[in-house]
């Protein structure tokens, strides 16, 4: 069985990106939570132990690591043909929508960094945020209207929307504008049963990490946090 190794649900973004494909495609696996700590230099010593990045996500498969959570989904198709869209070109923007996601969006990353568990407001919504926010809201619509929704790729769920899941919640959490079909999408996306489980659990962690939690403050006014006390 595979076991993936994780952060925090409530912080990492990356981590949710292998955890939501192999929860929503039915694929077994065991999971192991390694919390963010205020020592990075521990935390890297930790991390070490199962990451040659010192980094999370990670996916061991017996003798084989995996640390990056796009080569976890392009592992995973290799066995299992439900990762990426049946249809050539579906399966083609998937593939290039998720990279674009992999390496862009830096704005969007820097200022509404992932805290599934507040309800924020960004102070200022710079050009580049407003860019960001643009081409998320145009990869979306261009997606379901292509290729059929009510998923990214198409009628399933693939590893494109998994790449995409952080971006939902982050829609959440600033209540970030969507239009058209990408708000149905966003609401369709946190009503998934992976995507629920994770927001629970990110709600019941008591690991609370100070740096992400300043990330939020540096750009955003805290409405309210819903986490359980």
């Amino acid at each position: 069985m595979y076991t993936l190794h994780i952060a925090n649900k409530n912080y990492s973004s990356w981590s949710l990106r292998p955890w939501i494909l192999l929860r929503q495609l039915g694929i077994a696996f065991d999971e192991e939570v390694h919390p963010f700590q205020a020592d990075l230099q521990a935390q890297r010593e930790q991390f070490l132990a199962f990451s040659p990045s010192a980094k999370v996500p990670v996916l061991q498969d017996g003798q084989t690591v995996i640390w990056d959570s796009l080569a976890i989904a392009e592992y995973l198709a290799e066995e299992h043909a439900a990762v990426w869209p049946d249809d050539r070109a579906a399966r083609a923007w998937a593939r290039a929508a998720s990279c674009e996601m992999h390496s862009g969006f830096a704005h969007l990353r820097e200022r509404c960094t992932m805290n599934c568990a507040v309800r924020a407001r960004p102070q200022t919504v710079t050009p580049q945020l407003q860019a960001d926010i643009e081409r998320i809201n145009t990869l979306f619509n261009q997606g379901l209207s292509r290729f059929g929704g009510p998923f990214l790729g198409g009628a399933a769920f693939t590893a494109v929307d998994a790449m995409y899941a952080p971006v939902v919640f982050r829609i959440q959490t600033y209540d970030l504008p969507m239009q058209g079909a990408a708000a149905d999408y966003v609401s369709h996306m946190l009503a998934l049963p992976g995507m629920q489980q994770w927001y629970v659990q990110a709600l019941q962690e008591r690991d609370i990490d100070q740096a992400h939690e300043q990330d939020v403050e540096r750009y955003s006014d805290i409405i309210s946090d819903e986490r359980q006390k």
